[in-house]
């Protein structure tokens, strides 16, 4: 049997330092449980970072691949296209809710997408300026670096980035930014240092990933849209993380009631096969000429079949009323054990239906971040048997992201061991103090 320690080693003679990864690899993987190379099960609350909201391997989706590889896996849409592609735009414009009738794009990654967002808006306003915010990530090209509002690990010497993207203040009520501090640094931003009418866009994730799970007001929302209208900008909301049914409702934007422009979709969008895609109003994606757009491998076939089923399985499993039932589970325990005595280094519980995180501070009255006992949290759960992710510009903050279509019974038997987890950790913490 092959260990994880031999393939950590095998790793580090073949793959870049700069590819980081845990120590445990996968063997197999079925619904919300994975198995590594050792046997092992796990608990998986990470979901491949919300890849896989309708669990590993789901029946619909695989049988969608299969069937797609019997007939062909490349052509290349731009040498051969196909109905598939054709057919899950359709579906897109349909659910896509901008407010007006949709074009879709489909590429590979979500910075790809989010990179043809930009273009898009370029090409469309004849602009060149792009506002994104801070705590807020967008991919690891440069581009998305650009865009990204984090340094570590993301934009550490990787610079320099494009030209002409500026960063405003995203609300962040733990830590005391209000939604009229984020809207006053804006309006400082147009008066200081670029002329609202050099915009083209606002990009904006309505719930932060990378950047800790912070959920953006419906008010900061709001006035963002009026802003943008007000000075010609567009609005892109980057739902890579937040959309396809992981916040309650197929796209995070919809609880706020505000109309985007664009959005921006990959991860959750073909269940654990590479796809994206970039989905706004026709008049907008409409204005790139022929040949602007696209990609080698955008909209593989298999990927496409994926996300046709895995948009069948979203409606035909009620996925999105699910999602907010466990974010309710899930959040009710997370707020139990943090008004427990001695659990206090929990500052914060937050999130939107199953996108729901904590953050762990050295008390709750100066709220320091606390990023070690992050990473013993993270470290003594995946010796318990179950997957987390840390995430916050503080790299202090658990986010908490399960497959959608996870079993009460695996949700509680990871929720137990979460919460002793916990308990260890702080009395281990405890007893060194």
């Amino acid at each position: 049997m092959t260990t994880n320690a031999e393939l950590r080693e095998r790793q580090g003679k073949a793959v870049a330092g700069g590819v980081a990864t845990r120590a445990l690899f996968a063997e197999r993987a079925e619904n919300a449980e994975l198995w590594d190379v050792e046997g092992r099960r796990f608990i998986d609350f990470a979901a491949g970072i919300a890849v896989v909201n309708t669990g590993h391997r789901h029946p619909k989706v695989m049988k969608a691949v299969a069937d797609q590889a019997a007939r062909f896996t490349h052509t290349c849409f731009h040498v051969a296209p196909y109905e598939n592609y054709v057919a899950l735009a359709e579906r897109l414009n349909r659910i896509v809710p901008t407010g007006a009738e949709n074009r879709t794009m489909l590429v590979t990654t979500g910075a790809e997408a989010v990179e043809n967002a930009v273009k898009i808006a370029r090409a469309h306003t004849r602009r060149s300026g792009i506002i994104a915010f801070s705590g807020g990530f967008h991919g690891r090209t440069l581009m998305g670096m650009a865009l990204t509002g984090k340094v570590a690990p993301y934009k550490k010497n990787f610079g320099p980035f494009p030209a002409e993207v500026f960063h405003a203040s995203f609300p962040n009520p733990f830590l005391g930014i209000t939604v009229e501090d984020a809207i006053a640094d804006l309006e400082r931003l147009f008066a200081g240092d670029v002329d609202p009418e050099r915009i083209a866009a606002f990009i904006v994730e309505p719930v932060q990933g990378e950047g800790g799970f912070n959920v953006a007001p419906a008010e900061f929302l709001v006035r963002l849209r009026e802003i943008a209208d007000k000075h010609g900008i567009l609005f892109i909301a980057d739902e890579v993380q937040a959309g396809m049914g992981r916040t309650g409702k197929m796209f995070a934007m919809e609880h706020a009631g505000v109309k985007p422009d664009l959005v921006t979709l990959a991860k959750g969008l073909a269940g654990g096969f590479p796809l994206s895609a970039v989905v706004g109003k026709a008049e907008i994606m409409n204005a790139a000429h022929p040949g602007g757009l696209g990609g080698t491998y955008a909209g593989n076939p298999l990927a496409v079949a994926a996300a046709n089923a895995v948009l069948d399985v979203i409606e035909e499993e009620g996925l999105c009323a699910r999602a907010a039932a466990i974010g309710e589970r899930i959040t009710a325990r997370l707020n139990d054990l943090a008004a427990r005595q001695g659990m206090e280094r929990i500052g914060d519980v937050r999130g939107l239906g199953a996108m729901v995180a904590f953050e762990l501070v050295e008390d709750r009255h100066t709220k320091a971040a606390a990023p070690a006992l992050t990473n013993a949290i993270v470290a003594e759960a995946e010796k318990r048997g179950l997957i987390l992710l840390s995430c916050g510009t503080r790299a202090n903050v658990v986010r908490i992201l399960v497959p959608l279509t996870i079993s009460d019974a695996t949700l509680d038997e990871g929720l137990d061991t979460l919460e002793a987890t916990i308990e260890s950790v702080f009395s281990s913490v405890a007893v060194a103090a």
